[in-house]
């Protein structure tokens, strides 16, 4: 990998940060009884751009500005909004993380997101762009020291070992299907990978790389394993299933392509980005599968592409 191909904190961290860390949970709601008129001074006096329609605490549909100015332009009589308000509500859920509200952003272009918590869908935030971007900065600004100090205070880690050859092996077990549980070990062995004091752009790129093969894991598997060798130079990353295989790797290679059946998506997963954004955070990978007897995936991570990039 070009050392200039940099991944930068932000990155990682919305790949770290939930949703319902940033969101904002005091939520203004309307009921579907309201009539439009009644919107319009709600709208007025509390400059909302629009609001979450809730009946006897379930969410079941969105009122916006959009929508008011539909009718008013329509000249239609007076009527509850529930006969204008928008069903089809995209969610997020408050365990998703912020690459996935990201992603929605983008593909839709909302200017706010519902989120609901996955397994009661009860009402719990809602999300914007702004919110995004004021969380990041929080923790950008949290980390900083934290990062910076813990660096120089182990950074002889591999150094300090009296030995001809140092090798570090950890493994950690996937359950497949296993959605509360998502992201779990790429998180932990982001954490180890910071207390062994690398570069904080190796660190990014493994903890990135081995969330979206985790995913993959989760999404497509009964489960497997993710086997981490560490060395002075080199860290490598194995990951092993034996679920369906991939038929087609330069298929599933191409960006946006996924075959994750529609439950999974309505979970906020299976976006299609997980093996191409792999590549582009490996300095090598190595990628086998056979129909029916599973996959086997290598992502090699050279700890000089890290040190050879300033930290962003």
């Amino acid at each position: 990998m070009a050392p200039n191909n940099k991944i930068s904190k932000i990155q990682e961290l919305v790949y770290e940060i939930r949703v319902g860390e940033v969101m904002k949970k005091d939520v203004f709601t309307v009921s579907p009884r309201t009539h439009m008129s009644v919107l319009r001074v709600i709208l007025k006096e509390n400059r909302f751009s629009g609001a979450p329609v809730i009946d006897k605490g379930e969410l079941i549909g969105i009122i916006s500005i959009e929508d008011f100015i539909k009718w008013l332009a329509g000249r239609e009589e007076d009527c509850p909004i529930s006969e204008k308000m928008t069903r089809n509500v995209s969610t997020l859920y408050t365990d998703e993380p912020l690459t996935n509200a990201i992603s929605k952003f983008d593909q839709h272009g909302f200017g706010r997101l519902i989120v609901i918590d996955r397994y009661s869908k009860k009402l719990e935030g809602i999300l914007t762009k702004g919110d995004i971007v004021e969380g990041l900065l929080k923790k950008l600004e949290i980390d900083y020291d934290d990062e910076e100090s813990r660096r120089l205070r182990i950074q002889h880690f591999f150094e300090d070992i009296s030995a001809d050859k140092t090798v570090l092996l950890f493994q950690y077990d996937v359950i497949g299907h296993d959605f509360k549980r998502a992201g779990e070990c790429s998180s932990r062995l982001k954490a180890t990978l910071k207390r062994l004091g690398l570069h904080p752009q190796t660190t990014r790129r493994v903890a990135i790389a081995t969330y979206e093969a985790e995913m993959n894991l989760i999404i497509y598997t009964d489960g497997g394993h993710i086997r981490v060798r560490v060395e002075p130079h080199e860290i490598l990353v194995r990951v092993e299933d034996s679920g369906p295989g991939i038929p087609d790797i330069e298929k599933a290679l191409q960006p946006g392509y996924s075959t994750a059946p529609e439950w999974v998506r309505e979970l906020g997963f299976g976006a299609g980005m997980g093996l191409n954004n792999i590549r582009k955070c490996a300095s090598k990978m190595d990628l086998r599968s056979t129909a029916g007897k599973g996959t086997r995936l290598g992502i090699y991570v050279s700890v000089e592409d890290g040190a050879g990039c300033e930290a962003n």
